[in-house]
């Protein structure tokens, strides 16, 4: 019961975050995207925000045993380039240039637009869903 208490106070300030900067704001982001043309920098503060934030964050880690909520921490083990993940990479970047959302702003921007942001998420999990059948298919 404290893990998803703990996790509902955690998504939901995560949520309010994306909305109070901006991040679901699919014009916003495309304007931010646009380097070369009406450029938006204003979610550039809303991610050197989150950079330092992390990056403190990142310092206290090894001097905590263990987590609050959990056993240990699940720091990532990988640090290998492959195609795979390359090209998820590229279809991301891609998926948020043109629809001006990624998952977590797509997620909180249900509450904000839900006509909009309800096809965006139907469109992720399809996705989600294809990627998953061509991988067992192939696999």
């Amino acid at each position: 019961m404290r893990a998803e208490l703990a996790a509902l106070i955690s998504g939901t300030l995560f949520g309010a975050g994306l909305a109070i900067g901006g991040m679901t704001d699919p014009v916003r982001v495309r304007g931010f995207l646009d380097v070369f043309g009406a450029w938006d920098p204003t979610l550039a503060f809303v991610m050197g925000a989150a950079l330092l934030v992390m990056a403190i964050a990142w310092r206290f880690v090894p001097r905590i045993g263990t987590p609050l909520l959990a056993e240990n921490f699940h720091l990532p083990q990988k640090s290998d380039l492959t195609r795979k993940l390359i090209g998820g990479a590229a279809l991301f970047g891609i998926g948020w240039g043109v629809a001006g959302l990624c998952p977590g702003p797509g997620i909180a921007a249900l509450v904000i637009d839900f006509n909009a942001a309800a096809i965006f998420a139907a469109s992720m999990i399809a996705g989600m869903a294809i990627v998953r059948l061509v991988e067992k298919a192939s696999g």
